[in-house]
């Protein structure tokens, strides 16, 4: 098995020097566009963070688990482990990343683990720390394919690890826009604001790992407007910095939506596949709901 050093330890101490320059850099220029940090938020984030790496040590044995058994017994091919494979590899690791990302918004299976992300109403470098406990024991599924067609399952991981770190740097405000050509191809700060706006028109969108090019491709892009400035955290957001509490509120609330009350087992099934905000009544309002409301009032 090649022996790829496992990169997110190793950037740790990039991760709290990077973090202290922008409260640095943010304090001192005293941006009026910048939120800053508020400390329980980012004790908050960086506590979901920790937990992250901990568990990771054992959602890892699993997703290796999985990809070896996949390699081991059904690829159809063997792809050697080079350069031009990296090359393949970069694309086809962040077109699987889009989906996860995407179904992750659309399914409240997924949502359940996801929304952790976005549960802070702040947006800095320490929130790109506040990650999921729960949803690397599954979400690998997306990432199945890529062993089938041959790719060690040690450069899948590698590969994962570096859009992880491709997407700490823009959790920043910090950053207004980068050059035309990069915003045009690349995620930057100002694509994944709007990713984790509440807003209705930002709902839903921007679901690039580091290529925006996807979201342009499958109709889920939008662009950051001057006149529609993000606020963040969900559509009802979560009164706590408690980090369990965090992590398991929305299990806590998908659990009981579906099995309390008088409804059918599809009804029951629904809460499960359905996206956030769905509900058996009619009385739920999805993110596409609320975006077309948002778009025949100021359209």
């Amino acid at each position: 098995m090649p022996d790829f050093p496992n990169i997110i330890l190793y950037a740790i101490p990039f991760f709290i020097l990077a973090m202290a320059l922008e409260l640095y850099v943010t304090t001192r220029a005293q941006l009026k566009h910048v939120k800053g940090y508020e400390t329980k938020d980012a004790l908050a984030s960086i506590s979901m963070g920790l937990g992250n790496v901990i568990l990771g040590f054992a959602s890892k044995a699993v997703v290796l688990l999985a990809f070896f058994w996949v390699y081991d017994n059904f690829k159809l091919f063997e792809t050697p482990i080079t350069w031009w494979s990296f090359a393949l590899l970069f694309f086809a690791d962040d077109l699987s990343y889009y989906w996860f990302h995407r179904i992750s918004h659309e399914c409240r299976l997924f949502w359940a683990s996801h929304v952790v992300h976005h549960s802070s109403q702040h947006y800095n470098l320490s929130t790109a720390l506040r990650q999921t406990w729960s949803g690397s024991f599954y979400t690998f599924i997306f990432w199945l394919w890529l062993p089938l067609l041959g790719f060690h399952p040690a450069m899948i991981m590698l590969q994962m690890s570096i859009s992880l770190l491709y997407q700490f740097w823009i959790h920043t405000e910090a950053i207004d826009k980068m050059p035309r050509w990069f915003e045009a191809v690349f995620n930057t700060p100002s694509h994944h604001r709007v990713h984790h706006g509440s807003n209705p028109i930002y709902l839903d969108r921007n679901h690039a790992g580091i290529l925006i090019i996807w979201d342009k491709f499958f109709g889920t892009f939008q662009p950051e407007l001057k006149e529609e400035k993000v606020t963040y955290g969900l559509v009802k957001n979560i009164k706590t910095f408690n980090p369990v509490k965090i992590a398991f509120m929305e299990w806590l609330y998908m659990f009981r939506d579906a099995l309390t009350g008088r409804k059918t087992l599809k009804e029951r099934l629904s809460y499960f596949i359905k996206p956030p905000g769905w509900k058996h009544d009619g009385t739920g309002k999805i993110s596409e709901d609320l975006r077309k409301e948002w778009l025949n009032e100021n359209g």
